[in-house]
């Protein structure tokens, strides 16, 4: 019987259909972009200082410059310490007195400026900036500083948290459904983080949106990779994150096109709604149709794929069936991770490496946007260094292996970072290059992570390590059929993986046929006792979470979804539309429109 990978040779693993639904799903991975690392526009925080009351009458009686309000009215100006003073203090002066002069009108109060009493500021702040964030908005300075960190740790749990479900509503309804479900609600909580009129209520929206964006777009990484070949799967993964840098680059333009923090949000949110008419455009995995014994719908969707690209199907189309014969699924577990040495030893090594790599690669570019030079070209120069990032993980992987070029990029990453501690202030353009040269190399990591951890692992665990170890959710499969890579990159023959299959599995066991689940719990005790390509199409479930998915936690998980949507489009419907109103009849500030 031919499974999908033996149609999609005869009718094209990458054709002109896999090429349309590529460019579709690439939407999906752009629209990641600003959710994952808008903060840098959304929150940024220009210079500020104590809005007093009496100064701008005083500053307009006597014709001051910006530059002699500033020297005359605001306390740390010139002390090399004197950051906190200038923007978070004030002198508490009656600037409405009528003795207050024009040339150094404090001196008629004090010989010495220091011995004036000051007080935190209670009127607001005056932000140097001719746009609006939510800093300059809802006054995020100061004491309320830690705000603008809250709002994206927000984002960060909404990730971790809605995995947790995401993957259940993927396996169990499909990988379509899951992508059009979670996209609409992306798209409507980005609108009502638009015209949110509080802070509580902005963060609400933006952890609503973080719950299901990592999901939405893990769904769109699911579909390119289960349409193409398994020749095609790893470069197709690679360019799918390469669309993410490409939403990365066009977000530091729309933001210095859009200075307002509203219309910005509103702007890189509309487009989301766009990824609705997938319903139309994509069709359903056929793997997992399947997986789910609807043989009939498989077989129509790989009829069309046919269609499509221009070839005929095979007569035995029909006859569709999967890699293997799976009757009865096996579950990884977090346990199952930690079971033997070798198993301990990657787990935690690929769960270091995602984790402190992660947190660099989100730590430089905030590094980059709170350094004082312009944030706009800043966060674009350094967004292209991703580009050459993945041309060398593209010119490497088959040539040179993962480890040495992971091995490498890690260490140019961490020593760019080191370096940064100790480069003055006045050193930016080091900065920004020692940046660049971490952000790159921590790219090249992460996605070098994610197929080392799919090789590293065995069949009926790889899976569950995808989660904790970061692997791409189809990575699994890149050695479905034909060869099998180890971990340094290169692919032996068919016949040899299978013979070596073979001689690792216990006495009995048959390559390519179904085996009983006690044996298959043996066989999981020892990471060298299954093949590197004997999996079957795996469940996104076990690529998202670790823990095992009951039946009573997936009924659970749906109904939290279910009620998340539920509540936001109530939201929409009754309290955000007077909000969207008013919000759209004044003009946006500075006439960025």
């Amino acid at each position: 019987m031919p499974t999908v990978d033996d149609v999609l040779e005869q009718v094209g693993e990458f054709g002109w259909f896999q090429k349309r639904t590529f460019l579709f799903l690439c939407l999906i991975s752009a629209i990641l972009a600003p959710i994952y690392l808008g903060i840098v526009f959304l929150g940024f925080t220009p210079d500020h200082r104590c809005r007093s009351p009496g100064v701008d009458e005083l500053s307009q009686r006597c014709g001051w410059s910006p530059e002699e309000e500033l020297n005359y009215t605001v306390p740390g100006l010139g002390a090399t310490d004197g950051a906190f003073v200038r923007q978070c203090m004030r002198y508490e002066v009656d600037w409405n007195q009528s003795s207050l002069g024009c040339v150094d009108p404090l001196a008629s109060l004090a010989p010495n400026r220091s011995h004036l009493p000051l007080g935190p500021c209670q009127h607001g702040w005056v932000y140097d900036t001719p746009g609006s964030s939510i800093v300059t908005e809802f006054n995020l300075v100061c004491a309320d500083a830690w705000k603008v960190d809250l709002f994206q740790s927000c984002v960060n749990l909404g990730f971790f948290l809605g995995s947790l479900g995401v993957g259940y509503i993927a396996d169990r309804f499909g990988r379509k459904l899951c992508l059009l479900l979670t996209t609409l609600i992306n798209a409507v909580s980005g609108v009502l983080t638009a015209v949110a009129p509080d802070y509580t209520s902005m963060l609400l929206f933006r952890l609503l949106q973080g719950l299901v964006s990592k999901g939405s777009w893990m769904s769109g990484y699911t579909l390119i990779t289960e349409f193409v070949g398994s020749g095609y799967r790893r470069t197709v993964a690679i360019l799918y994150q390469v669309a993410f840098s490409v939403g990365l680059v066009a977000l530091s333009g729309v933001a210095y096109a859009i200075p307002n923090w509203r219309w910005l949000q509103l702007t890189v949110s509309l487009p989301t709604f766009l990824c609705l008419f997938y319903y139309w455009c994509v069709p359903e995995s056929p793997r997992w149709l399947l997986s789910q014994k609807r043989n009939t719908d498989a077989v129509k969707i790989m009829d069309n794929i046919a269609q499509k690209n221009g070839k005929l199907p095979p007569a035995d189309l029909k006859m569709l069936s999967l890699d293997e014969d799976v009757t009865e699924k096996l579950s990884p577990s977090l346990a199952d991770l930690f079971r033997t040495p070798n198993l301990r030893k990657h787990t935690f090594i690929l769960m270091f490496l995602w984790f402190t790599c992660s947190v660099l690669y989100q730590g430089l570019i905030l590094h980059m946007g709170a350094t004082g030079g312009n944030v706009y070209l800043d966060f674009f120069y350094s967004s292209l260094v991703e580009f050459p990032a993945a041309f060398v993980i593209l010119v490497t992987i088959d040539r040179v292996g993962r480890i040495y070029p992971m091995a490498a990029s890690n260490l140019a990453a961490g020593v760019a970072s080191v370096i940064l501690i100790f480069v003055p202030q006045d050193l930016h353009w080091l900065t920004i290059v020692l940046s660049c040269v971490g952000r790159m190399g921590a790219t090249i990591v992460l996605q070098m992570i994610c197929l080392v951890n799919a090789e590293l692992y065995p069949t009926f665990v790889r899976s569950a390590g995808a989660a904790c170890g970061g692997n791409d959710p189809a990575a699994s499969r890149d050695q479905g059929r034909g060869a099998a890579g180890d971990h340094r990159g290169r692919r032996e023959p068919p016949e040899e993986s299978k013979a070596q299959r073979k001689q690792d599995l216990p006495p009995g066991a048959n390559v390519g046929t179904q085996r009983p689940l006690r044996q298959q719990r043996e066989e999981r005790e020892d990471p060298g006792a299954v093949g590197w390509g004997t999996g079957a199409p795996f469940p996104v479930s076990s690529a998202l979470t670790c823990p095992t998915f009951s039946k009573s936690y997936g009924i659970l998980s749906l109904s939290f979804f279910l009620f998340l949507f539920l509540f936001s489009f109530f939201l929409f419907l009754v309290g955000a539309w007077p909000y969207f109103v008013l919000f759209c009849s004044s003009p946006p500030a500075c006439g960025c429109l």
